[in-house]
């Protein structure tokens, strides 16, 4: 027996076939016929018609009073907000956060950007004898750290340049970049790569590796790093972290509610 024969024998086919109905409304951008939704789902019209009216009583669809067609209901949208705001980034990533510190035991960090800084809202310490010190709230400028360079590397250039001319670029290490035609090369560098780095740029002797966390509208407004010791930061180990650390994202990502091919 095929999986797909499979998962047919396993499904109720009256709801199998609702969830279909309901797809074949989702992807239209305009209230369809009884006779176009059957022709699309190539399905007796006594059939949709049935599932149209349960549908629509229990407010999953809706008819319209004037034509008779079908759209979607308010009570899929109420159900969605629900589901959007259950999605707390700190709950869903915080076991990826912890697998990946327990891969390397390094510190791993989830940010996003408010008023032009980088936020801290979650963290994991690390388990090395030296440990870089970090507190969840604290605030740092956003166009030398890892996580924020990620987070503007997703926004609009205007979004950025309004950020930069009002924070400004301050220079925090020798290697700080202060240059805003600089910056906005890194910001393009990430966004092609998936990953930014913070070489030194925010503390000597401190390297960190962020990935951008999309959610479900496929904006992104966080991120996650790993921090390391700048001297243990490299070569092999420094692709081994990288790679884990994209990984851990496009699973925090994947359940936001982000999807795409490569998910």
């Amino acid at each position: 027996m095929s999986l797909n024969e499979k998962k047919q024998n396993s499904h109720v086919q009256s709801l199998a076939r609702a969830l279909e109905l309901v797809e074949v409304l989702a992807v239209e951008k305009q209230d369809l016929s009884l006779t176009e939704i059957a022709q699309r789902l190539k399905w007796p019209k006594s059939t949709v018609h049935g599932i149209l009216t349960t549908l629509r009583d229990y407010r999953y669809v809706d008819q319209s009073s004037t034509n008779g067609r079908y759209r979607l209901g308010i009570r899929l949208f109420e159900l969605g907000h629900k589901v959007a705001k259950n999605w707390d980034v700190r709950v869903i990533a915080l076991p990826v956060m912890q697998k990946l510190n327990r891969q390397f035991g390094e510190m791993v960090q989830l940010a996003t950007e408010d008023t032009g800084d980088v936020f801290y809202i979650e963290k994991v310490d690390s388990t090395q004898i030296i440990k870089i010190v970090s507190e969840i709230g604290a605030r740092l400028p956003i166009h030398c750290s890892a996580l924020g360079k990620v987070i503007l590397a997703y926004m609009p250039p205007a979004d950025v340049r309004t950020i930069i001319n009002r924070k400004g670029m301050a220079r925090m290490t020798k290697n700080t970049i202060t240059d805003f035609g600089k910056l906005e090369a890194e910001l393009l560098k990430i966004r092609n790569q998936g990953y930014g780095v913070d070489d030194q740029e925010i503390m000597e002797g401190l390297r960190c590796i962020g990935a951008p966390i999309f959610d479900m509208s496929g904006t992104v407004r966080y991120a996650v790093s790993v921090s390391v010791l700048a001297e243990r930061l490299v070569d092999d180990y420094f692709e081994k972290i990288k790679y884990s650390l994209i990984q851990a994202a496009e699973e925090i990502s994947y359940n936001m509610g982000y999807r795409n091919r490569s998910l």
